[in-house]
This record gives C-alpha cells, structure tokens and sequence, in this order.
C-alpha cells in the first residue's frame, strides 16, 4: 500500500500537477496539507474521476487538509485537538491493513514566525495539546500513522544550513524538544529510520534560487508507532514534483506498508 504525504500549497492552483502525479505514482492513500480552499471548493470531482474518494477539512485561503483515499477510509474525524484559532489542520481516519487497524493522522503544524510574536506562541499551544492528543490516542489504539508538514527541522542534518533555523520556528531547540517528546511515546521517523546519513530535503522556497542551489530543508515527516515498524517496505521523498511548472515549494513523501 502506497501512503503519500504532501503539502500542495493550494490544491486548485496545484490540480494539473497532482492529478498527473497520481497517474503516475498511482497511491493509495494521499495525504494533503495546506489546500487552501473550502469544503465546499475543493475539487472533488477530479479526484473522483479517478478513483478515489475524499475526505476534507478546508478553510478559505489558508491552511486545510485533506484524505484522497482508493479505499474507504472509517471514523473521520475533524476535532483531534481543541485549536485555540479553529484552524483547519488535522483530519484523521482509521484503515485496515492486514489485521492492523491504523489511524492515520494527517497534520499540517503551524510554522510558527516570527518567534517574538503570538504566532510562535500558538505552535507552542498546538503542539502541546496534539501531544496530549497522541498520548490518548494510543490508550485506544498502538497503531498510529502520523504524517503531514511538522513545521520541524529535526536535526542538523535536516537542513542545508542549520546555523540560519537556530533561531527560528522551524529549527528552535524547544520545537526540536517536542519533535523528539513525541518520537518517546513510542514512534519512529520513517525516514531517518531507514536512511541514517542521507542529507534529503522535502521543502525548497521559492526565493533567492532555493530549489536550483538545493537550498532545501526536510520539514514533511511520517512517524509511525513501533508495532508497524515491521509493516513498512520502502520510504522515499520524490523531488520530481519540486521540478515542475507552476510547483508547490514542497515535494511529497512516499512511503509504502505491507
């Protein structure tokens, strides 16, 4: 089963560029961040012409996510955490994969900039009463599934020049803290996990020639609960995307369970 995880800044502007990399790639799951749309906007019907079912959580203009599923996905839920702003950024739902029954949390965390500001101060919040959130989740069920844009570099490896994200939202020892506060709950970064030394990226801005200097930062990450470690096949960030017309300035995360 292919899960896919990516960040489309804005799911109408990026259509042409999703609905051919599903044809391509071909998910099973796809897992959208920041499609910047309603419910009641966003493009159902091209995803339904090929396949899959949707399941969204939309605001206007900012933020939202979405499921893009070829399997029903159960229990959708909108509430995971109580968002002091009512900002549309987590959705989760439950699959079966063999005799697992896995919650996927599909998250896009506030980013948090600039630090001296209320903005910073919400990331906090947030990130506090999601891992409150996780902690009770996993009372119910051991087989969780989180991916989506953390908004975190985990370490220095993670981006092209940690010296510049020390004292940023991104790069912050406290933000790194609450990265690895909820890595002790019992989960592993996939793509750490599987490639030790490898310096990828999944996020390139569009300014001053990031993508073309591979200015870039890993920030979109899947952490899996330990009992579906053994599940996992493969994991791989596809920069192809990155590469094309009209690009999010993210690129998708692909991993693939068994």
């Amino acid at each position: 089963m292919k899960i896919i995880s990516w960040n489309v800044n804005s799911v109408r502007a990026r259509i042409n560029n999703i609905l051919n990399y599903i044809k391509e790639i071909k998910p099973d799951i796809l897992l959208l961040q920041e499609i910047k749309t309603q419910d009641e906007n966003f493009p159902y019907n091209e995803f339904k012409n090929l396949g899959y079912l949707t399941y969204v959580y939309g605001q206007k203009s900012y933020n939202g996510v979405a499921i893009i599923s070829k399997i029903e996905v159960k229990n959708i839920s909108k509430n995971f955490i109580k968002d002091s702003l009512n900002q549309s950024r987590i959705i989760t739902g439950e699959i079966q994969v063999k005799k697992k029954k896995i919650e996927l949390i599909n998250i896009y965390v506030p980013n948090g900039n600039p630090i001296e500001t209320a903005k910073y101060d919400y990331k906090k919040d947030w990130l506090k009463k999601f891992i409150l959130g996780i902690k009770k989740k996993l009372s119910k069920n051991s087989n969780l599934l989180i991916a989506g844009d953390f908004n975190i570099i985990p370490e220095e490896i993670d981006v092209y020049d940690f010296k510049r994200y020390e004292n940023d939202a991104l790069g912050k020892l406290e933000i790194r803290k609450k990265f690895r506060e909820l890595l002790n709950l019992g989960f592993k970064d996939i793509f750490r996990l599987k490639n030790k030394e490898k310096q990828e990226y999944t996020f390139w801005d569009y300014f001053a020639g990031s993508w073309q200097k591979n200015y870039g930062m890993r920030i979109d990450h899947f952490l899996l609960s330990n009992s579906l470690i053994e599940n996992i096949k493969s994991i791989r960030i596809n920069k192809n995307p990155r590469s094309k017309i009209k690009p999010s300035d993210h690129t998708p995360v692909e991993l693939e369970i068994i």
